[in-house]
């Protein structure tokens, strides 16, 4: 079922019409927002007309080619289906290089537009002034290489794995060269031989006293040390098992691999490279942390970070993650780290983000794991309490009324459904619990 109203952060459109380029600037000059095609004014679903694939490449160019300063890595256009019906979403992030504005009508009011409340309008002179002013001027494919014999074999063979074809136009659609025929930074951190140096260093406590190892991973391709700290991580995320009573094998990972994953993806997408000082990746005894240079993204608060706002620092390197698979679709990340793991793991400062992840209590978790004589802890009676007050509570609800972790609720939840304590009906959102026994 398609519930989303129109607001400051959705617009429906029936049809694809003339004001695709309009509404798509007005999210660009603002905080970024969701623009679906297909779907009435009343929700309606009336899904797309004609070939869907050939109108998804004709939005692409549209915005491509229309919209000035490139908007490329700040958007991505999904087909997904509603009652057998096919309609497009276009996710739009706020960009970096406001104001954003029609190539036909140049920075003017009538070329520059902004979302306000469910519209967008024109924006006037002294809004367009104000947004030029605070514009980021050191966007990454704007500053020069610091070298310029660079080769790009390892960044072509990733394209090339994922089916793409490579021709001689093949760094100049990927924004490495600038109008001058130079290298940029963005094609700097891509080739397959530069100075950014990415560390991985292990600790045998809880601070950063006693190193015990320190790894790198760089001086070559961005992609490339990105796979190998992923690796790395992969590597020491430890299985830990037990033997049921029915002779099934239950595992638990030491920590969430998805959500970890994501947060090294999006410490090095996001990072500010402006400054030369690379992401840090730490493993301590009970915890991982995972930095990145340079705080919330102008414009954005906290709490519309942690709802998952996109506003990429680096739109040219979003994208080439994107086209290579490791980046799934604009502002998720944050989404699937916080289904695991509360907003608690994240610090702010007003020049680093870091996030925390601890490891899971082994011994508490998986002498709890379902077999024939479990037995419920003081948590899971606590949860069923709370259920059997009000069975449609969430997650995020029974985590503040029980002051634990996110994880710890999701846990215990699952071994109560698996031991047939509570069952779930209905979708996540306007589902219920029911409790089976007690």
């Amino acid at each position: 079922m398609f519930n989303k109203l129109e607001d400051s952060r959705t617009e429906l459109k029936e049809i694809l019409n003339d004001k695709l380029e309009k509404e798509i600037i007005g999210f660009l000059n603002s905080n970024g927002g969701n623009l679906y095609i297909g779907v009435k004014d009343d929700l309606t679903i009336v899904g797309i007309d004609g070939n869907i694939d050939k109108i998804q490449l004709e939005i692409k160019d549209r915005i491509k080619n229309n919209i000035m300063p490139t908007s490329l890595g700040l958007f991505d256009i999904l087909i997904e289906e509603y009652n057998d019906k096919k309609i497009l979403h276009i996710s739009i992030a706020g960009g970096n290089e406001q104001p954003y504005y029609l190539k036909s009508k140049g920075m003017t009011p009538e070329g520059c537009f902004i979302r306000v409340g469910n519209s967008v309008e024109k924006m006037n002179e002294e809004q367009i002034k104000n947004l030029y002013s605070k514009r980021t001027r050191n966007s990454l494919r704007n500053i020069i290489s610091p070298r310029q014999d660079l080769s790009f074999s390892q960044l072509k063979i990733y394209y090339e794995e994922m089916g793409y074809q490579i021709n001689d136009n093949f760094l100049k659609q990927l924004d490495l060269i600038m109008p001058d025929g130079k290298y940029n930074y963005v094609a700097y951190l891509l080739s397959d031989s530069n100075s950014i140096s990415i560390k991985v260093a292990t600790y045998s406590g809880t601070d950063a006293y006693d190193l015990i190892e320190n790894e790198e991973y760089g001086y070559c391709s961005l992609i490339k040390s990105t796979k190998k700290v992923i690796d790395k991580f992969e590597l020491i995320n430890k299985t830990f098992s037990k033997i049921t009573g029915d002779a099934e094998r239950k595992e638990l990972k030491m920590f969430d691999k998805t959500s970890v994953r994501e947060a090294i993806v999006n410490a090095i997408v996001h990072n500010l490279w402006q400054t030369e000082n690379p992401p840090k990746f730490e493993i301590f005894s009970d915890h991982i942390s995972i930095t990145s240079t340079g705080g919330l993204p102008q414009g954005i608060t906290k709490e519309e970070f942690l709802k998952g706002y996109s506003f990429p620092k680096n739109p040219e390197l979003m994208r080439i993650f994107k086209d290579l698979d490791l980046v799934e679709q604009l502002g998720t990340g944050i989404i699937r780290i916080l289904k695991s793991y509360d907003e608690s793991v994240y610090e702010f400062t007003p020049n680093f983000i870091r996030v925390n992840f601890k490891y899971n209590d082994y011994n508490d978790l998986l002498e709890n794991i379902s077999d024939n004589n479990f037995k419920l802890k003081e948590t899971q009676i606590k949860i069923l309490s709370l259920i059997k007050l009000d069975n449609k509570i969430t997650q995020e609800e029974l985590t503040d009324r029980l002051n634990v972790s996110r994880a710890t609720i999701t846990n215990n939840l699952k071994l109560l459904k698996e031991n047939g304590y509570i069952d779930r009906i209905g979708a996540n959102k306007n589902g219920y619990w029911k409790i089976l026994k007690w």
